[in-house]
């Protein structure tokens, strides 16, 4: 008994170190975000003497926040849409017609979740500019490629652990294929599409470098691109950056609220089955 009370506190004050190292750097950037740039400087880990509530509304309007939430939601969505629809289908695919080709075809996917994105980034915009494919839409369909193998790897466990007698008793009843999917597949897999869309929302959301080489008109920048333009040349500004970093992560984090419960199961569903 006492040694596992030994073993319960030890992990407990393990998982509270681990929380704080978690949380400090949001500390940091909530706490410094009510300073002026001079006292960031002075005393950047204290509480604030007087909280700058200034740096939110033109933090606001340098951002151009309306256009850049804007774009940054058009391209997220439009993404995950994408991802969603097309991995599952694929991975419907996949799972129920068991063949070499499909093993194959699946183990590609797994592997290629291990190539990193740096090492293709250069080729891949350079075609993209060749075919006039930048900008939005050139960025949706990339993340549409750069995240598929994490999402079938997803969706192909999950459908792995769905009996294929449903699959014969919608065809005895009638359905075709795509009515399988619809109607019976893709409505099971709501753990595993949650996770998706979580794990692809906070990554298209807060991605800087793929943006930054593929956006090239005013007007359609994101909000980590806009968040770069309060680092000048010769002056940073950093009240303002870290108030810009603040409204830029409540959206993500309201979203991750409301569907955490289903990321766990999501994530078990798919990889574990």
């Amino acid at each position: 008994m006492k040694k596992k009370r030994y073993a319960t506190f030890s992990f407990l004050i393990i998982g509270i170190l681990t929380s704080l190292l978690w949380i400090y750097p949001f500390y940091l950037v909530i706490v410094n975000s009510f300073k002026t740039r001079g006292e960031i400087f002075r005393s950047p880990l204290n509480l604030p003497i007087d909280f700058i509530l200034d740096n939110y509304p033109v933090a606001f309007a340098r951002l151009e926040f309306v256009q850049s939430f804007y774009n940054s939601a058009l391209v997220t969505s439009g993404s995950i849409v994408l991802i969603v629809f097309c991995t599952s289908m694929a991975a419907y695919a996949l799972s129920r017609r068991p063949s070499k080709t499909s093993s194959v075809i699946y183990f590609l996917f797994a592997i290629l979740m291990l190539v990193p994105f740096q090492s293709i980034m250069i080729p891949l915009v350079a075609i993209f500019g060749a075919v006039d494919m930048l900008n939005r839409t050139g960025l949706a369909i990339m993340y549409l490629g750069l995240g598929s193998s994490l999402a079938i790897f997803l969706y192909f466990g999950a459908l792995r652990g769905i009996p294929k007698a449903l699959d014969e008793a919608a065809i005895m009843d009638g359905c075709n294929r795509f009515q399988i999917y619809w109607y019976i597949m893709l409505p099971m897999l709501k753990p595993t599409t949650v996770t998706v869309i979580v794990l692809n929302a906070i990554w298209f959301w807060n991605d800087y470098l793929l943006p930054s080489l593929v956006i090239n008109r005013p007007g359609m920048h994101t909000i980590p691109l806009k968040t770069f333009y309060f680092f000048g040349e010769y002056s940073r500004q950093w009240n303002l950056a870290l108030a810009g970093l603040v409204l830029a992560i409540i959206p993500i984090i309201i979203l991750y609220m409301f569907l955490q419960k289903y990321i766990i199961k999501g994530i078990s569903d798919g990889s574990v089955k």
